[in-house]
């Protein structure tokens, strides 16, 4: 698995969403490095990571993640949190949790009504076959959808897409999975780490509604919602983001 390390100070690891790479976090990486020691994930399949026998599987990669990195706050954006949040469950070795536009469950249910259908994940599902590269330009549009800078933020999504090679469309279908069948409440209460959860209230595909609810089931944790931000708030509004994570490291201590 392609991991990269930039800067120095505590230790901060990054995990990206579905379809992207380490890459797309290059505007945090402008701000962090000064302060952070930054750890950029390429998640199976995507990126620079494409060892075929690595497969998208949440425990698997956060271990291999976890034996690659020393001890420090995960932030996980969009299917992303999903292993941030995995390995803040079940390792020690987690100090700080970050969800950015990221949740415990992705889809709607009758006691989590803040989330999207789950047709919207089956039917990206259908499509990769027919029209792929389509899929994932319909898939990036709507992380920038509703964000008062969506328009910059699309075309700065649209260059990274492919800049490290095309994502194998297995890792896809196994993210697609992810988002559709994971259900991590549960390992809420438990949490032995203070987390932080960056809400984009515009956000259309992580409703602020169902982070601001998961935080409540968390001890020791903050909730913040961006207002004009999408589902990429670290593109359209950076600074923001990059203020509430150097905070909350602050807030943690060495």
């Amino acid at each position: 698995m392609h991991i990269e390390t930039h800067g120095q100070g505590p230790d901060l690891v990054l995990i990206h969403g579905w379809a992207l790479h380490g890459g797309v976090f290059a505007p945090l990486v402008q701000r962090l490095t000064p302060r952070f020691r930054l750890h950029l994930v390429d998640l199976p399949g995507h990126g620079h990571s494409r060892d075929p026998d690595e497969n998208l599987d949440l425990p698997a990669v956060v271990s291999a993640i976890a034996a690659r990195v020393p001890p420090a706050i995960w932030l996980g954006w969009s299917l992303g949190g999903l292993f941030a949040l995995r390995a803040a469950a079940t390792l020690p070795t987690v100090r700080g949790l970050a969800m950015v536009a990221a949740t415990p469950r992705f889809v709607r249910g009758p006691d989590w009504p803040h989330a999207v259908e789950a047709s919207v994940f089956a039917r990206f599902g259908e499509e990769l076959g027919r029209d792929y590269a389509g899929t994932l330009d319909r898939f990036i549009a709507l992380d920038t959808l509703g964000s008062e800078h969506g328009r910059a933020e699309l075309k700065t999504l649209r260059a990274l897409l492919h800049a490290r090679g095309e994502p194998d469309p297995a890792a896809l279908r196994a993210g697609l999975a992810l988002l559709d069948g994971s259900d991590l409440r549960r390992s809420l209460p438990g949490l032995r780490v203070p987390s932080l959860w960056l809400a984009g209230g515009r956000d259309r595909l992580v409703d602020p509604k169902g982070m601001a609810a998961a935080a409540a089931r968390a001890p020791e944790a903050r909730f913040v919602e961006l207002a004009g931000a999408g589902h990429a708030p670290f593109l359209g509004h950076v600074d923001a983001v990059a203020a509430e994570l150097a905070a909350f490291a602050d807030n943690i201590g060495p």
